[in-house]
Formats: structure tokens, sequence, C-alpha cells
């Protein structure tokens, strides 16, 4: 072989590896749940889907891929209630390109996150300062609907998906917190002021009534008591009388005064907590006493009397 053939192959070679080279370029791989955009000669050309696919080289370029998956975008929006108080709302929405819409979702929108930061924003705004602070608060459900609402027919136009819109939380102020829990506080401390209030009012009623109660019972045993008092001397008197000839019932009351009296004495005597009492102990002291009785009971005889009169 000269030295001419020997060039000519590896010319051939060379070319031959080339060409292999570039037509190998032209596959390429496309990952589940991904999209890719090829362009001829920059002009859109189609859509590669999952698996081994193949471009002209040189002619046709990758632009770009888009992810098929669902995505989170967290915005953090500051709006005031219509209370002047404000709040700060973390918004997560949840999105993906639809598969049949890559084209749009790769060059109608330059920055979908922006887009739909700015739409959350304007639903956003034109609802919280509507409400108060409580209804705010009562209606995040609401608010993340209507964020989805006004998601959904724009940014399909776009190529784009919302699957959800959650309101995870409402922040006002932490001074505006405190002043909430200080309020919160005082409102539970009035109602359990106000049932202790009821229980000891119960407890009062009750005890009223018990010792009500109590003294009536009292009173009806110190009458049972004396009435059977009565009924016991005057037995007594009867039965003395008709045992002892020529006695009558001041004798008998008589003797019978002496001999409580005397059961005092000894009961006041046999106590050794008592303390020292002077008192007049003779027969003539014992009359008086008697007779003392006997005037208290006449002349409340005569006061009814006179009261009767």
């Amino acid at each position: 072989m000269d030295s001419s053939q020997t060039i000519a192959f590896i010319f051939y070679g060379i070319a031959a590896i080339f060409v292999v080279g570039t037509l190998l370029s032209g596959f390429y791989q496309v990952r589940t749940a991904e999209a890719v955009v090829v362009q001829r000669m920059g002009k859109f050309l189609r859509v590669g889907t999952a698996g081994i696919n193949f471009k002209l080289p040189w002619l046709d370029q990758i632009a770009g891929r888009i992810d098929l998956r669902v995505q989170q975008l967290a915005l953090d929006v500051e709006t005031k209630t219509k209370d002047n108080v404000f709040v700060k709302i973390p918004v997560s929405v949840q999105y993906h390109v639809i598969p049949d819409k890559v084209y749009e979702a790769f060059y109608k929108l330059a920055n979908p996150k922006q887009q739909i930061s700015s739409y959350v924003f304007n639903v956003i705004l034109g609802h919280v300062p509507k409400m108060n602070l409580d209804d705010a608060f009562l209606q995040q459900s609401d608010i993340a609907v209507a964020i989805k609402q006004g998601l959904d027919d724009v940014m399909q136009t776009y190529g784009y998906a919302i699957d959800q819109a959650l309101v995870t939380d409402i922040q006002p102020d932490e001074k505006v917190k405190a002043a909430m829990n200080e309020i919160n506080a005082a409102q539970r401390e009035q109602v359990a002021a106000s049932a202790r209030g009821e229980t000891e009012k119960i407890l009062k009623v009750k005890q009223a009534e018990a010792e009500a109660e109590s003294k009536a019972l009292q009173g009806q045993g110190i009458a049972n008591q004396r009435k059977a008092i009565v009924e016991g001397l005057k037995q007594s008197v009867e039965a003395f009388a008709a045992a002892v000839e020529g006695t009558s019932a001041k004798d008998v009351m008589m003797l019978v005064l002496v001999t409580q009296y005397l059961d005092t004495i000894k009961e006041i005597g046999a106590n050794d907590k008592t303390n020292t009492l002077f008192m007049s102990h003779s027969p003539a002291a014992m009359g008086e006493l008697f007779q003392q009785m006997q005037d208290a009971v006449m002349i409340g005889h005569k006061a009814a009397a006179a009261a009767g009169s």
C-alpha cells in the first residue's frame, strides 16, 4: 500500500467516524414526567416525550426541558383587614404543566412563578381588606377557594393547571396576638367568676334553708318538751294531792321548785369546770323565788286580760 492509499484510508475512516458521531448525537433521552421542546433553526418543531427520541443533527436543537410534576410556590402576602389590623398570610399554590399545553407553558410565560404570585396577591388584596380579623380566621378556606378560582382560568391559558391553593395560616402582629389572648383570658375569667358566684349563692341559699328547717325543728322540739313537762307536773300534782290529804297545788309546786333547785345546785357543784358562784341559799330565799314566779304569772294573766278587753 503506497502513501496515497494510506492517506485515503485515513480520510475515509475519519469521515466515517464523523458521520457516525453526528448520527449518534441526534439521539436524546427524555425522562418520565418530563417534556422536551425541540426547535429547528430557531422555530418550534415538536415536543419530545419520555423515552429515546431523535432530532436532526445540526438542524434541530433542544430549546428546553419542562418538568411535568406538581410544583409548589410558597408566598407570604401582607395586607390589612377591615378593622385596620395588618396580617401576614402564608399561601401555598400547587400547580403543574398540562402535558398537552407544553408549547404554551414554554413560550407564553417567561416566569410562571412570578405570574402566579401576582394573581395570588391580587386575589388576597381584593378579599381580605373587606373582612374583619375574626372573619378572616373563620374564612381561610373561602380565601383559598377564591385564589384557586382566580388562578384556574387564567393559568390554563398559559398551559398550567392549579391543583391546590392553601392558606396555611393568618399571622397578625405580635402585639395584636397578645391583646387577643388577654381579651380571651378576661372573658374566660368573667365566665368562671359568674359560675363561682352562682355556686356560692346556691350554697348560701341551701345553708339558709337548712338553718331555717333546723330552727323550726328545734322550736318544735322545745315546744313538745315544755308540753311534756307541763303534763308531767300536772300528773305529779294530782298524784301528790291524792296521796297526801290537806295539800294544795301551791304546796306541791313549792316542793317541785325546791327539788329542782337542789338538783341544780348539785349539778353545779359536781362539775369540776364550774367557776365560783355566789348565790343566796336559805328557806327565805326559796320563798322569795317562788313568790316572784307567782307574781310574774299573775302579771302575765292580767296583761293578757287587758289586751283582750
